[in-house]
């Protein structure tokens, strides 16, 4: 695993990791975790030691304002999300090869799905427990801090047990995403990954996806997974999916 840096969508330092395959492939992928999330996440590390076990190596990074990454968390959005896998990508097209392979987790999923148009040498596009629309993630604010965040254009809100100033920014920008038109426009292979009992992302958003999309999709159940994937052998369930889906579509094939 090789620790790496490189400047964010805003400008900012953020702090990324490389999981690389002992057999090189030419085939990478990047992640894009969480809301709020990290790089470090259990689900996020399993995945990424488990894709490089299979030959695929993996970029994943903290957003700006977030784990190692500098920068204020206020200050993001949705679209600084998406900008900062863009820079992701480039850092892998200039040190590795350019990505074929977006993964996301969460809201991670929505922003690897907005961000695909923007990557070209993408082929495919991994969903893990996304909503359908990334404005689903207000929930998490609370009703009363959403006023209030509308109202005065910041608001502190607990998520996860964790303090985080919330900007209206985030907020207006989550809204006007279009989310039917990007999937239904992603023009790439499109693997949906849902647990049915997600008490964070409801079942339906995967069903909603999967509708907007154009084929070649897939939807695979997680069965009784949690939302964060917190049980090893789920987030291991899901690098052996990709693993066995990803060489119809990454024009490769891995070796074993």
């Amino acid at each position: 695993m090789l620790r790496v840096e490189f400047a964010g969508a805003l400008g900012d330092r953020l702090a990324a990791r490389l999981d690389e395959p002992e057999a090189e492939n030419g085939v990478y992928a990047l992640f894009a975790h969480c809301f709020t999330c990290s790089k470090d996440i259990a689900a996020a590390s399993r995945i990424a030691r488990g894709l490089a076990e299979r030959g695929i190596g993996v970029l994943r990074f903290d957003f700006t304002g977030l784990g190692h990454s500098d920068g204020e968390f206020a200050n993001t959005s949705f679209s600084s999300n998406v900008g900062d896998l863009v820079a992701a990508a480039a850092w892998l097209r200039a040190e590795r090869q350019a990505p074929t392979l977006l993964i996301g987790h969460s809201l991670g999923g929505a922003a690897v799905l907005a961000a695909a148009d923007q990557i070209p040498e993408s082929t495919a596009v991994i969903t893990i427990g996304a909503p359908a629309d990334p404005a689903h993630v207000t929930h998490l604010f609370g009703d009363e801090a959403t006023r209030e965040l509308e109202e005065r254009g910041r608001v502190q809100v607990s998520i996860g047990g964790r303090p985080f100033s919330i900007g209206r920014g985030l907020l207006d920008d989550l809204r006007s995403q279009e989310p039917a038109q990007v999937v239904g426009g992603l023009n790439r292979a499109l693997l949906v990954m849902h647990a049915p009992g997600d008490a964070i992302v409801g079942i339906e958003n995967a069903a909603q996806i999967y509708q907007w999309a154009k084929h070649p999709k897939s939807f695979v159940s997680l069965d009784d997974a949690d939302h964060l994937l917190t049980r090893s052998q789920d987030a291991q369930f899901v690098a052996d999916l990709i693993a066995a889906w990803a060489p119809r579509y990454s024009g490769k094939r891995l070796v074993r």
